[in-house]
């Protein structure tokens, strides 16, 4: 059976080798922690290099791009190892910095994402704005084709009654001589020829008139397939031709008749139709909410992590810092459990050790290492507590301890029983 000395020991080891697999776990997620800030650093500058780029020179967007994402992970590196107590001056100006170049790399990367997100809506804004040209255009034409009609369809009864009264003699303009004589006489061929005139040029007119609908229905069926086509090319030009139909129809129809009509709409060409957003400020205008949420969540987690890079802990204690933080540990006397059900320990100096003008100075850089390793968390300037990754560490160190003052121990006893 295995004695209670080597349970110890295993127990003791396991405790250890957790703490080591602890350790080396939170070394790796650092180590992994560079590569996803770097590639995040790309991507941000990709974005605000794309943004820069339509308002200056692209060599010189691309210099400005990579010292904004320079600027942007230094100043979080720098931030995180400063306190604002130490140096005022020099946390105000590095913050400042990164403010800066946070508020120029969000905001070039914003036409990026704006793009992308807007893409869908800026191709709906354009049809719809086409379709509103056309309508208006139509609402002040077909207005024109309807009064034409009613003019000319007035003109034909008031030719259609004067043929019947110079039928029965009742004309005004027939002389007294052959008034009330019912016939088909001079009079009367003479107005049923202006009858047959008006009548002819309204049939004439009805005919061209309807050819115009057609154009114009043709026109809607085309607007109304741009939307849903496969082909967005071949149906943008359908759309362009039966417009121009419409146009040279009505055209002719306005010289024929001398009516002045109103200027047609100047439609976008297909490359205008299908072209890309240009960044530009009129995109601060129709703002969006998530294309900016976008940028600035990728500077958000470019700093985060990279402030938690340097924040964290790198990596686990050699053999002889656990020595040397274990020795300076016992040195500390006054502990508690507190409210997290942790160790907690006060750093500062008893009032004994300040009477007697004692040095901490080996205890007091054991907790500097221990924090800045993330052994240790700090509560407040007078009081820490241990980290879970630190009670392995040091149990291991108690159970070495332990297991030596008992093989003393063993050993004074058999050297007394020989003496």
């Amino acid at each position: 059976m295995s004695s209670p000395k080597k349970i110890k020991i295993k127990a003791a080891g396991v405790g250890y080798l957790i703490n080591r697999i602890q350790t080396l776990f939170v070394g790796m997620l650092r180590i992994w922690t560079i590569p996803i800030v770097l590639m995040l650093s790309v991507a941000s500058g990709f974005t605000t290099y794309y943004g820069m780029s339509h308002f200056i020179l692209p060599w010189i967007a691309l210099v400005i791009t990579i010292a904004i994402q320079s600027i942007v992970v230094i100043c979080t590196l720098e931030l995180a190892g400063i306190h604002w107590s130490a140096n005022r001056t020099r946390y105000a100006s590095v913050l400042f910095s990164l403010v800066i170049a946070l508020v120029a790399s969000v905001s070039f990367s914003y036409f990026k994402f704006y793009e992308v997100s807007e893409k869908d809506s800026i191709h709906i804004q354009r049809l719809n704005h086409i379709r509103t040209d056309l309508k208006s255009y139509l609402d002040e034409v077909l207005p024109f084709k309807g009064k034409l009609l009613a003019e000319k369809r007035a003109e034909l009864e008031l030719a259609s009654k004067d043929v019947s009264q110079a039928y029965f003699g009742t004309h005004p303009e027939i002389v007294s001589g052959y008034r009330n004589q019912v016939g088909k006489g001079p009079f009367w061929k003479r107005y049923n020829e202006i009858y047959l005139a008006k009548k002819q040029a309204l049939s004439e007119l009805e005919i061209k008139f309807s050819a115009l609908d057609e154009s114009v229905q043709q026109l809607q069926f085309n607007l109304a397939n741009l939307d849903i086509a496969t082909n967005v090319e071949t149906a943008y030009y359908d759309v362009l031709s039966s417009f121009q139909n419409v146009q040279f129809k009505v055209n002719q129809l306005s010289s024929e008749f001398g009516q002045s009509l109103p200027d047609p709409p100047m439609l976008l060409t297909y490359k205008q139709f299908i072209e890309d957003v240009k960044p530009s400020m009129a995109m601060w205008n129709g703002f969006s909410l998530f294309a900016f949420g976008c940028a600035a969540m990728v500077d958000f987690f470019t700093v985060l992590l990279s402030y938690r890079l340097e924040f964290t802990a790198p990596g686990p204690l050699t053999a002889d810092e656990e020595e040397l933080v274990f020795e300076c540990l016992r040195q500390f006397t006054q502990f508690r459990i507190n409210e997290n059900d942790e160790l907690e320990m006060i750093i500062e100096k008893s009032n004994i050790e300040k009477a007697r003008r004692y040095s901490d100075w080996s205890r007091m850089f054991a907790v500097g290492l221990l924090l800045s390793r993330g052994f240790l968390r700090k509560i407040d300037k007078r009081t820490v507590e241990f980290a879970p990754n630190l009670y392995p560490l040091i149990a291991a160190k108690m159970g070495d301890r332990i297991t030596k003052l008992r093989e003393e121990a063993k050993l004074a006893k058999r050297v007394g029983e020989h003496v």
